[in-house]
């Protein structure tokens, strides 16, 4: 079963990613870090459902997204990155493994951030602090980080930024890639359980990462699409 959702307002959040915020219909709940697949009611796109998760707490009467497009596909995200206020979306029932199971290490590549943004809040808003979390955030360019400032002012979070198409000079996060050798000084049960999402293939290498470091399976928590 679908439910239909109204824009409110949309604005940026980084130079390609945006921030929508839906009018809540009444009975409609989603634990944070849960996605729905969304479906534009524009003519052309109404059979091209998309996986999104919603940012927002549980106690909101909004629904909210942020999501990054992609012009040069040509896809679903750069006619979403052109909605304007008052239209409408079809979005699926709630679905999805990534769920909060207390602090750990969140690790998310480029847009795999939206789950940990809705369950980092809610946390936050329920503890009044994220101790014992870690969040590492890869991207392209600091330019690409979403809301690098919310989350490196949420109290008790340590943030781990990196960087991987910007030279060391110009950047003023780190510049490597996350596999095993930088995932070494996580890879305690200190630090666990951990928090994986990201491209299918960055998460199936960062979790066969992780197992190699001596890490359970059993604590590491990834979306599975499969």
């Amino acid at each position: 079963m679908s439910t239909t959702l109204t824009l409110q307002t949309i604005e940026k959040v980084t130079h390609d990613t945006h921030h929508l915020v839906f009018a809540r219909p009444e009975g409609f709940d989603i634990t944070p870090g849960q996605a729905v697949d969304l479906t534009l009611q524009r003519e052309g796109w109404q059979d091209e459902a998309r996986p999104f998760t919603p940012v927002n707490t549980e106690g909101e009467d909004t629904v909210e997204f942020v999501i990054k497009s992609y012009p040069s596909h040509h896809g679903v995200t750069e006619q979403i990155a052109d909605l304007k206020e008052g239209e409408k979306v079809d979005i699926s029932e709630p679905w999805g493994a990534i769920h909060d199971e207390g602090p750990g290490t969140f690790i998310a590549g480029g847009a795999g951030i939206t789950p940990f943004i809705a369950i980092l809040r809610q946390r936050l808003e329920d503890k009044g602090t994220l101790g014992g979390a870690t969040l590492i955030f890869s991207n392209k360019t600091e330019k690409d980080i979403i809301l690098r400032d919310e989350f490196e002012d949420m109290p008790g979070l340590k943030t781990v930024f990196t960087v991987t198409d910007q030279d060391i000079a110009s950047a003023g996060v780190q510049t490597a890639m996350i596999d095993k050798e930088f995932l070494a000084p996580y890879a305690t049960s200190k630090h666990a359980p951990f928090y994986l999402c990201g491209p299918d293939k960055m998460v199936e290498e960062l979790e066969q990462d992780l197992k190699d470091l001596g890490v359970p399976e059993d604590a590491i928590i990834r979306e599975d699409f499969s």
